[in-house]
């Protein structure tokens, strides 16, 4: 952003923080940072993925997207607004690091480890639904108990009754 200081000529600067109101999402307050424009600062990107991938087409698989921000090091005037991966060749158990997004531009260099993982393709983990043996069916879950109300009868009691 290019802001006009009283006093000052033009600036270039960055918007560092800010804040918005919670029921108009009006910006109430925003925190700047001054930057050189011709020194390579750090900043967090956003990486956004494009594209469908054989391994979900064909191979039944399930897309990871583990991690969804990268840091890089570039001039002020090149910071991408995002990064964008094509994930339209991964096939099953295949992914992408971060040095995978290296040869993506020339403007900027990952400062993030090279062997982070940014998003694979992985088989759907599914419940083992419990099999019958024997092909018969599956018991039903047992029924409580029920107690009866009164007065428990001994066996005693009962042969007395019979000799009545």
């Amino acid at each position: 952003i290019s802001l006009k200081y009283e006093g000052a000529g033009d600036m270039r600067v960055l918007v560092k923080e800010y804040q918005l109101e919670p029921v108009g999402h009006r910006l109430l307050h925003a925190d700047f940072y001054k930057v050189a424009m011709d020194k390579a600062i750090r900043v967090t990107v956003p990486v956004h993925l494009e594209g469908e991938s054989k391994g979900v087409k064909v191979q039944g698989g399930v897309v990871d997207f583990v991690n969804r921000e990268v840091e890089i090091e570039c001039l002020p005037a090149d910071i991408p607004e995002h990064i964008t991966v094509d994930i339209t060749e991964l096939m099953l158990h295949q992914g992408i690091r971060v040095r995978d997004l290296a040869a993506l531009s020339n403007k900027w260099t990952a400062v993030t480890e090279g062997d982070l993982l940014i998003v694979h393709v992985v088989m759907p983990k599914v419940e083992a639904a419990a099999t019958p043996a024997d092909g018969a069916t599956a018991a039903a879950p047992a029924e409580p108990e029920v107690m009866k109300k009164g007065k428990i009868e001994k066996d005693d009691d009962k042969k007395d009754e019979k000799k009545k």
